[in-house]
């Protein structure tokens, strides 16, 4: 029992099509033949080399400088987890003394910071017109002498380097 196939639309409308190249073929010389062919394979090849070969060879190729850099990148987490770790095991600095710390802190900006309790174990800096450089001063001084840390913070640059604003900082093991 055989099976007869029908052709679908598509290969009803490309019928006319293929019956002409397949004259058109039959009319060439076998030295045009080959020559077409020939050109069919080089054609092939190079799709071959642009479509598949030429991505995975060029993924190849970066694939060293990719995983160093993903290493250095594993490396620079791993040493920031390793300095979260070492901030977490340091014990608290007792409330009095983490308000005087702020507080000498605060003075060294002078006019451009102004230092108010919010609470017993949270303070709010307000800034006017302080420099970036203040700015960095103050935070480092505050999380080295005070270990406060920054819960919230609203700043608006209102120049080069120079910013207003408000900052809420936690105190003595606040959450």
């Amino acid at each position: 029992m055989s099976r007869v196939t029908r052709p679908g639309p598509l290969g009803q409308a490309l019928a006319p099509a293929r019956a002409a190249l397949l004259a058109q073929w039959q009319g060439l010389a076998p030295r045009e033949r080959r020559g077409v062919a020939v050109a069919a394979a080089l054609l092939g090849v190079a799709l071959l080399w642009f479509v598949a070969i030429a991505p995975a060879w060029r993924t190849l190729r970066e694939l060293p400088a990719q995983r160093e850099a993903l290493e250095s990148q594993l490396q620079q987490m791993q040493g920031l987890a390793t300095e979260a770790q070492a901030l977490r095991a340091v014990p608290p600095v007792p409330t009095e003394q983490a308000t005087t710390a702020l507080n000498a802190a605060a003075q060294r900006l002078g006019a451009q910071g102004r230092l108010t309790p919010q609470g017993p174990q949270r303070m709010v800096l307000t800034l006017q017109g302080a420099s970036s450089a203040q700015l960095a001063a103050f935070l480092g001084e505050a999380r080295a002498g005070a270990r406060a840390r920054v819960l919230e913070a609203t700043l608006n640059q209102t120049g080069p380097g120079s910013f207003d604003g408000s900052l809420v900082l936690a105190i003595g093991g606040a959450p």
